[in-house]
This record gives C-alpha cells, structure tokens and sequence, in this order.
C-alpha cells in the first residue's frame, strides 16, 4: 500500500504530447516551464484561480452532474461506512498508549510525496492553491512528525524522545488503475508513522518495527477471527550485515508478542529498496478462497534525515488499505468478518 512499484505515473507520455502540442498552438515555447520557474508561487496561484473562476463561471448545472457521472475522481465509495467503521473503530481502539491519532487535513504543501519519496508527482492531484490532495497519508503523517521533532531539537539537539502517530484517512490518487471491479481512485487506509533520534545499531528501526508489526498482527486477529491465518515477511534492504542486527533485535520481541503468527524473511524488491531503507515488512492473511494476500505493507524510509537535514533523524511507516480489507474480508450484520 505504501510504496506504489515504479515511480513514474502511465500518462506522462501522452500528458507530455499534450503539453507540447498546447505550446505550439498558443506559440509560447516552454510555456510550462514559464509558468512554474518565472511566476512566484502565490503569482501562479492568482493566475490559476482566476482562470478556474472564469472556466466555472460558464458552467451549467447539467454540465456539473455531467462531469459527475463520468469523472472517475468523484464517484462516492462503494464499501459500506458500517464495514469500514467496524475496523476504524477497533483500529482507533487498539493503537499502544504512545501512538497519537490525528486527523489529517485534506490537502497536504505541493511535492508532499515527489520531494520525499521516488514518486512522479502525478501520482497525486495537485490544486491551484499550491497544495496537492493526499494521497498517501504516511507523507503527510511525516510532516507533522518531523515538525514536532524539530520543535523538540530546538530546545535539545540531542533529543531522542519518539513521536508516534496514526491516522484513518481517505486517498486520492492520480493514476489510472484501470475499470476492473473493486479498483479505486480513492480509497481509505489506516496508517502509523514513528519518528526519532538514531541511538545506534538500528535500535531505533527494529524497536520501531516491533511495535508497528505487533500492533497490526494483534488487531487484524481480532478483527478476521482465528479461523485466518498470518504471517510477518521482512526484508533486509541494505548490508548483508545487517540482518544479523535486525533478527537479534526483532525476533524474540515478536514471537512472543504475536505468537503463533510465523516470522520470516522474504526477498527484497527493488520497488522496496527504492522506497525504503535498512528494512521492509508485509502482513499476509490467507483468504479461504482467493488465497494469499498482502495486508500490510511498512518500513524505515529516509524522510525524517531529509526533512530535518539531521543525519541522525530516523522515521518509520506502514499502512494498511482499509476498503481492500474489508472487501476482501467482508462484515457480517454482527460487525464480525463474515464467512467468504
């Protein structure tokens, strides 16, 4: 869920032709390049308004349920809110007393998700306001990380105290994924990001990851009953040496804090090592029918080093798409997992 494989979005080609094809006629070289290098931020935010005003101005009611009926950005979600609040709620419910949860506005600064991860910003929408809508919230959960990190490292550089934070959020995505059923412009995810200060031998990594592993294991039993089994792939992205850091430091920690769900290692590839940094996981759950499907998705990326220019800053993340979930493990009446 939480790192898209491949970091260039599917139009880009055809947007390009278009963008060429729109210079030539207008008879403005580089009139892209114009607009984003020689206008300041808010002159280019006044431009675009205004012209977004005057397109909105000749607009009739009818042309509006038009693009309603046929823009695959607005369409309500078809997952039931009853199914989707079932595992909020016991999500919400279930987070360790350090994790904080926050809601999170809908819109995030612009390059929220290009400036940090290997990601081509269409992969988001962005707005004439400077901003993009989010559209994966564990970039956005970075920010506000790192912003309570630095308010920290102002008063003490040295500073390790964690900041662990959660969130239930809708995403809306700029690529197109195709007709088939069950696919989503937007969606809604449940996501944790923890931040914090290096104390060496990737303590802070595989601490961190504990905690997220556990916290999702212990909730999706509840949530799918014991009739569904699990397993924890990790992922060791960086030196051969590191492995022997991460199992001594995870292993005993999450076989006896989820116990009966195996741990193992997986082969890393290279969308992850891309995306993340010294270690990936994935929670799997087996479907009756459909078989084996990843869950969960989480692990050590670079943004809190990035965002506070500190190389001593370490951030973790995961994530889980929630709608996926729930109709791949659909609700009863009684707000159980229905039989599939």
């Amino acid at each position: 869920m939480t790192a898209p494989e491949g970091s260039t979005h599917p139009e880009e080609g055809a947007r390009r032709r278009i963008l060429a094809r729109v210079e030539r006629e207008a008879g403005v070289p580089d009139l892209a390049s114009i607009l984003a290098e020689k206008l300041s931020p808010a002159d280019l935010q006044s431009l675009m308004l205004e012209v977004y005003a005057l397109r909105a101005k000749g607009r009739r009611p009818r042309d509006v349920l038009d693009d309603y009926l046929s823009n695959r950005f607005v369409r309500p979600s078809t997952t039931p809110s009853k199914s989707l609040f079932v595992w909020e709620m016991l999500a919400l419910s279930s987070l360790p007393p350090e994790f904080e949860a926050i809601e999170l506005a809908p819109v995030a600064p612009l390059g929220t998700v290009s400036a940090l991860a290997p990601l081509s910003q269409d992969w988001s929408i962005s707005t004439s306001r400077n901003t993009e809508v989010v559209s994966d919230s564990t970039n956005a959960l970075a920010l506000e990380a790192s912003a309570r990190r630095m308010i920290l490292l102002k008063k003490d550089p040295t500073n390790s105290e964690r900041i662990h934070l959660a969130t239930s959020h809708r995403l809306l995505r700029g690529q197109k994924f195709g007709e088939a059923p069950g696919v989503r412009q937007h969606f809604r995810s449940f996501a944790l990001c923890s931040a914090g200060r290096d104390p060496g031998n990737l303590r802070f990594e595989t601490e961190v990851a504990c905690k997220h592993i556990t916290f999702f294991v212990t909730t999706l039993k509840q949530y799918l009953g014991g009739s569904i089994s699990m397993r924890v792939a990790l992922a060791d992205l960086e030196e051969p040496s590191h492995r022997k850091a991460i199992e001594s430091g995870m292993m005993d920690v999450l076989h006896a804090k989820i116990g009966g769900v195996p741990v193992a290692w997986e082969e890393a590839t290279p969308a992850g090592r891309a995306y993340y940094r010294v270690l990936r996981f994935h929670i799997y759950a087996l479907h009756p029918r459909l078989g084996e499907k990843e869950l969960v998705d989480g692990g050590a990326v670079d943004w809190g080093q990035k965002l506070a220019n500190n190389g001593k800053e370490r951030m973790f993340i995961s994530g889980i798409g929630s709608e996926r979930l729930t109709q791949l493990f659909e609700t009863g009446a009684n707000g159980r997992p229905a039989s599939p």
